[in-house]
């Protein structure tokens, strides 16, 4: 059951305008889609605090009811940005508040003596609207962190609010994809939820076809991730989907086999969205398992097999996801590119798939987890572009590395510190020289995957690729060079590292190294952690979930692996 706050009704939005969020540019979203009300205006929270007690306190006790959903896909579709009256009054009032009511701090902070930005008082400051050029990036990020604050605290009202008028509730929400792309950190969500669930949409109105398997795995493993706990889905696909715009129509049992690798990811609740398509309304063509002819037809009984075939196996899926690599995130950074993205062909979350997908082509499982995290049970911990520095996390990232973990960095980690500024007199990586056993002496950006030559040395004397996107020109100061640059300018720098510390190692990726590399070089870290890996033809999954093996094909062509063999989207399970 849905707290009902992601729809205001017209009547609300007549009564109170005010509650209408703004684009950039100040205009007020219309009435008449969703996601439209503003996060930190007064009047939702009291009407929202109205309907939420009158219906939790009429269904307490309501067997019926396994849950409460706060909200729906909260920052979703652009509404995790609101450029108001009451957002900027609040934001000067964050920043009033986090400064200690010192301008003077604020001042300092930024560097405002640039470009003449001196602020004499917080009502002064503006919100980062387009201007000729660009705002500052200190505010930008506090900006963010703003942002962040005033969802995760809607969120919280709503979830205490539940607790409160009925202390049995469970309460969830259900997160949409590209969480790592939002002004919002869905971690902090997670955290006050009893739940976390998932809306899964491998293809959506408009694209040609689905997002490939590793990319849909990885979503599943970033919600997992979310509360390091297996999670729900409340919406997997059956049947085409789109707004206006009508997608890709899943073949036949590939949105069944989509189910299948939803459970061999965590998930231990599965939902359709929806069971019978709409007629009216802005989602017509979001189709269902029943389409509005009402007839059960193809869609429907692969559903009922699937939920009979997994039903099966109940105990398997309830067992905990149990992964010896992470990829971590860090919110602040994600923002920190979003705001300076310093090449136009660097997306942080893209970046991130491809560091995933060496593990995935050999089935071997991942965490994608955010850095509060603990990290000691893992043998391999992944930190990519991280660029803001913080102290708590790199104390317990070199414990890590003590220990025995292998640590990959990448180019563009510990650059800046957590006010989004560059550090006077440090050299890069800041605070993870003596860890990478090196330091960064120039960098680039490049606007091509494929801009210059890397050249194996030592034990990977012989491997050649291509690089692309940014670089950094690495010193080694102790750290093992394992390739190096091939062009005629920078070829006497290094491009990848190795550095043996402790009973650990870190490895430390200069540039975005080609495909075929990074593999070369992944599967040199999973062979130093003793990780075992399993081979399947490309497009097989083969993921062990408690006592059961799952062998899932992605293909649209039969496939064999291991004496088994697998229709076109079929799964199979072992026990």
């Amino acid at each position: 059951m849905g707290t009902p706050t992601a729809t205001i009704p017209a009547w609300l939005a007549k009564k109170h305008p005010d509650i209408l969020s703004e684009f950039e540019n100040g205009c007020k979203r219309t009435f008449g889609g969703r996601h439209i009300y503003c996060f930190n205006s007064e009047h939702m929270y009291e009407y929202s605090e109205k309907i939420i007690r009158e219906m939790v306190s009429h269904y307490k006790g309501e067997k019926a009811i396994v849950a409460w959903q706060t909200d729906n896909e909260v920052g979703h579709e652009g509404s995790d940005v609101c450029y108001c009256d009451k957002c900027k009054k609040k934001f000067q009032s964050f920043l009033n508040e986090k400064y200690n009511r010192d301008i003077d701090k604020l001042n300092e902070t930024y560097g405002t003596a640039f470009w003449s930005q001196e602020y004499n008082g917080f009502d002064e400051i503006p919100l980062p609207t387009q201007t000729i050029t660009t705002h500052n990036p200190a505010l930008r990020l506090d900006w963010e962190r703003f942002l962040n604050k005033s969802i995760v605290d809607f969120m919280a009202f709503q979830s205490r609010l539940i607790k409160e008028c009925d202390p049995d509730a469970k309460v969830m929400h259900d997160f949409p994809g590209g969480g790592l792309d939002k002004h919002v950190d869905y971690s902090k969500v997670a955290k006050i939820v009893d739940k976390a669930a998932y809306n899964n949409y491998p293809v959506w109105g408009g694209q040609k076809e689905p997002i490939p398997p590793h990319e849909i795995a990885f979503g599943l493993d970033y919600i997992r991730g979310l509360k390091g706990e297996n999670f729900w889905i409340t919406e997997a696909i059956m049947g085409a989907q789109g707004h206006d715009v009508t997608g890709f129509l899943p073949r036949p049992n590939q949105a069944k086999m989509w189910s299948y690798q939803a459970m061999a990811h965590g998930c231990d609740s599965l939902l359709y969205f929806r069971y019978r398509g709409a007629t009216k309304g802005a989602e017509q063509f979001c189709y269902g398992i029943l389409d509005a002819d009402n007839i059960k037809g193809r869609k429907f009984r692969e559903v009922q097999s699937f939920f009979s075939d997994i039903s099966k196996y109940s105990a398997a899926f309830e067992s905990p996801v149990d992964n010896k690599v992470a990829i971590v995130y860090d919110y602040d950074s994600l923002a920190s590119f979003r705001i300076q993205r310093q090449s136009f062909l660097l997306d942080v979350q893209t970046e991130m798939k491809r560091y995933y997908k060496p593990f995935f082509n050999v089935n071997v499982g991942v965490d994608i987890i955010p850095e509060d995290r603990d990290f000691s049970g893992y043998s391999i911990v992944i930190l990519p572009h991280m660029i803001i520095t913080k102290p708590e996390m790199e104390n317990k990232v070199k414990e890590f590395v003590s220990r025995g973990g292998s640590l990959i960095l990448t180019y563009r980690c510990d650059v800046k510190d957590p006010d989004n500024n560059i550090p006077f007199g440090k050299r890069v990586p800041v605070n993870y020289h003596e860890l990478a056993g090196l330091y960064v002496t120039e960098t680039e950006s490049l606007q091509e995957p494929d801009a210059f030559p890397v050249i194996g040395v030592g034990e990977f004397e012989g491997e050649k690729g291509v690089g692309g996107i940014f670089r950094d020109m690495i010193e080694p100061d102790g750290a093992e060079t394992l390739f190096r640059y091939g062009d005629e300018f920078y070829g006497s720098f290094a491009a990848v590292t190795r550095n043996k510390v402790g009973d650990g190692t870190v490895y430390y990726i200069g540039c975005g190294l080609d495909d075929s590399l990074l593999d070369t070089l992944i599967q040199t870290v999973m062979k130093e952690q003793g990780i075992s890996v399993y081979p399947t033809p490309d497009g097989v999954e083969k993921v062990r979930r408690g006592d059961i093996v799952m062998y899932i094909n992605h293909n649209a062509e039969e496939k064999k692996v291991e004496n088994i063999t697998l229709a076109p989207f079929e799964c199979k399970i072992i026990k």
